[in-house]
């Protein structure tokens, strides 16, 4: 099973929110997912608030093997993800 970690839109019309979800490729992007491993919500006003992610579950997700999108790849930049 080929897993991704992507971003999976929630929230209303022209007030995106999108929650950081593992799924399989298979799966379509607002479909089912295995694990939810944070937020990110881009119109926050406070920048602190923008984003949380569990970073100790990304980790290990990374070292099983799944394939980050290019944007949750910036955002586990900003959160020291990678080692």
């Amino acid at each position: 099973m080929a897993v991704v970690i992507r971003l999976r839109r929630t929230g209303r019309r022209n007030r995106p929110c999108y929650r950081i979800n593992v799924s399989d490729v298979r799966f379509p992007r607002d479909g089912r997912h295995v694990e939810s491993l944070g937020l990110y919500d881009p119109l926050a006003p406070d920048p602190a608030k923008q984003t949380t992610v569990d970073v100790e579950r990304a980790r290990h997700w990374l070292k099983v093997g799944a394939l980050p999108s290019d944007t949750v790849a910036s955002i586990f930049r900003r959160f020291s993800v990678y080692e």
